[in-house]
């Protein structure tokens, strides 16, 4: 068993957090908002830091799980830091969904302290973060990535280490570039159905047994067809991923034209004032032109 602190508790690092506590690891956890600190130590036990600093003090990993680029770099670099709290030979992990770039930077502020740093973003959402069976995308050293691998279980049914430092974040922009034309085929094609009259519950009974299937499709159909979308991954977060993508994508000379066309897309959602819908919301764009 490990000494852990866990920094953010949104809705993904709140059941992470929890999931350490439960397979037995001794954890203390910070959150910008203290009440839901309060909240999960009164839920799950473990300790309340007011600092990142405080919560990183004589811990063997730590864990990052907060919005953007800039609050990794507050969380981490910042006066209240965990890089002035972590011991030498201490583990960070980050799990936000961020830059291959900030992760590079942040490792090698960590390098000079001879703190170790895995950039391991996450794939699988609210409803895999609750249940424990996250997908981790993991950049950095193989003996880093030995040691938190065991910890890391608690939330994850799959934990891959991929390359350096970055490539855990460079997997997580493909992830989300394969995401974005999948819900949008499966928005056109539900679109489709209702046109020509077709029962879609029943066409997707048909075709998710075939070709067609997808993680999307098995999950997202029903509410799709329902019109229900106040829930999930919000629309918000996707265009902040998809972004991180097409900005990579621009230094490395790849071509998405489907990823940027379906973030486009997602712009006239949020004009829909959907910016917290789930991103299978694609589908009430499509509803809203034909009306």
């Amino acid at each position: 068993m490990a000494k852990v602190a866990f920094i953010g508790l949104g809705v993904m690092g709140y059941p992470m957090a929890g999931h350490l506590v439960k397979q037995g690891h001794e954890v203390t956890v910070y959150n910008r908002t203290t009440s839901k600190a309060t909240q999960w130590v009164e839920q799950f036990g473990g300790q309340l830091a007011l600092t990142p600093k405080d919560a990183a003090k004589g811990q063997d990993f730590v864990f990052t799980c907060v919005g953007n680029d800039d609050d990794l770099r507050q969380v981490v670099l910042g006066e209240q830091g965990v890089a002035h709290g972590m011991h030498p030979s201490a583990v960070l992990v980050d799990h936000t969904t961020a830059s291959a770039d900030v992760a590079r930077e942040i490792a090698a502020h960590l390098a000079l302290r001879n703190i170790a740093f895995l950039d391991a973003p996450v794939s699988g959402g609210q409803a895999g973060a609750e249940n424990g069976v996250l997908t981790v995308m993991m950049g950095g050293e193989q003996t880093h990535y030995d040691a938190v691998k065991p910890v890391i279980d608690a939330y994850s049914r799959c934990a891959e280490l991929l390359g350096p430092v970055g490539a855990g974040q460079l997997t997580k922009m493909v992830n989300q570039i394969c995401i974005a034309g999948v819900v949008q085929g499966l928005a056109e094609g539900l679109h489709f159905a209702k046109s020509a009259g077709l029962d879609g519950l029943k066409v997707i009974e048909v075709i998710s047994k075939g070709a067609a299937q997808s993680w999307q499709m098995e999950n997202r159909y029903q509410t799709m067809w329902q019109g229900k979308y106040d829930f999930g991954f919000a629309i918000d977060w996707m265009r902040k991923d998809l972004g991180i993508a097409l900005d990579e994508a621009r230094r490395n000379g790849s071509h998405l034209p489907v990823a940027a066309l379906v973030d486009q897309f997602y712009s006239e959602v949020q004009a829909m004032k959907g910016n917290r819908w789930d991103t299978s919301s694609l589908l009430a764009r499509l509803e809203k032109s034909r009306s």
